[in-house]
């Protein structure tokens, strides 16, 4: 899996390179937006992870260019510009996810599989499994062994995206953007609300425990209690 960074902060180019090359990703790194579109044209890459205060061309003229040719490469921004303006700039211009510094590398990582996984035509697997429970993506029925469970358009989407993610720690920052897109607000508690509507589904019938809550971080659904 190929990856191009293209950031000006040393430190974070040192801690992104060797936290990806340690998951196995073949990192090229340019430090300034015109390097970065040239090595965007000399190469295929399988996502590029851009920040937008960039010398020369900024993150934002870059994602741009980038677009214009290929429309296909996922495109992360990456950048301490953190306002709803900002996002809805750059998701404009094409990028496919925005994460703002600081950051912790797990869900970066996180994300650059999950945007990696989606631009593949084979991307993930039609039914998601933990324990009995399955959730089938073309049909839209979500079973725990023979009993079909009923759920919103809401909370299908939150479990499928638990179950993609089986056994990781989400936060609920992370999952409110996945889930419920930019419009969302992260001083209300709607996040804890849905996963208490998803533990009374998936768990407290079936006498089980999937969904855990991870103190501090979030939470994780998991194949064992």
């Amino acid at each position: 899996m190929k990856i191009l960074l293209v950031e000006d902060e040393l430190k974070v180019v040192t801690v992104l390179k060797k936290g990806f090359e340690e998951e196995e990703y073949e990192v090229d790194v340019a430090f300034d937006g015109k390097t970065g579109h040239l090595m965007s044209m000399s190469k295929q890459y399988d996502i590029i992870v851009l920040d937008i205060s960039l010398p020369i061309f900024n993150g934002y003229e870059l994602c741009e260019l980038i677009r214009r040719r290929d429309v296909h490469v996922p495109i992360l921004m990456l950048t301490a510009l953190g306002t709803t303006d900002n996002k809805v700039e750059a998701l404009n211009l094409g990028a496919d996810d925005y994460v703002v510094k600081p950051f912790e590398f797990k869900e970066l990582l996180a994300r650059v599989r999950a945007l990696t996984r989606r631009a593949n035509p084979n991307y993930g697997p039609t039914v998601l499994q933990a324990g009995d429970l399955e959730l089938n993506t073309l049909t839209k029925v979500v079973r725990s062994g023979n009993t079909q469970i009923s759920l919103t358009a809401r909370e299908f989407s939150l479990l499928e995206l638990l179950l993609q993610h089986k056994n990781e720690v989400l936060s609920r920052t992370y999952i409110a953007e996945q889930v419920w897109a930019l419009n969302f607000d992260t001083g209300t508690n709607v996040v804890d609300v849905y996963i208490n509507y998803l533990r009374n589904k998936i768990d407290k019938p079936f006498n089980r425990r999937l969904i855990h809550t991870v103190v501090g971080m979030g939470y994780s659904l998991r194949d064992t209690e």
